[in-house]
């Protein structure tokens, strides 16, 4: 089973904040994440991750070619 939930760190313990199915005992794998307090700062960090892998210029053409493509049957009279 894998599931998302919120949980609270306080004094050295993780306490779930929503009721999960599981037997007490039963070891699990946390990941953790620390929320971003704001959404400017998540963009901020993603600033430069498709440096180098694409050529956006072409890109860019391409997609402006690719909308000049008719897909639609051609009407007869």
């Amino acid at each position: 089973m894998i599931k998302t939930i919120k949980a609270r760190y306080r004094n050295g313990v993780i306490e779930p904040l929503e009721d999960i199915d599981i037997e007490d005992g039963t070891e699990i794998t946390i990941t953790v994440s620390e929320p971003i307090a704001d959404a400017a700062e998540g963009i901020k960090r993603s600033f430069g991750g498709w440096k180098g892998l694409i050529d956006a210029d072409q890109f860019l053409k391409d997609i402006y070619e690719s909308r000049r493509i008719s897909t639609r049957p051609e009407v007869k009279l």
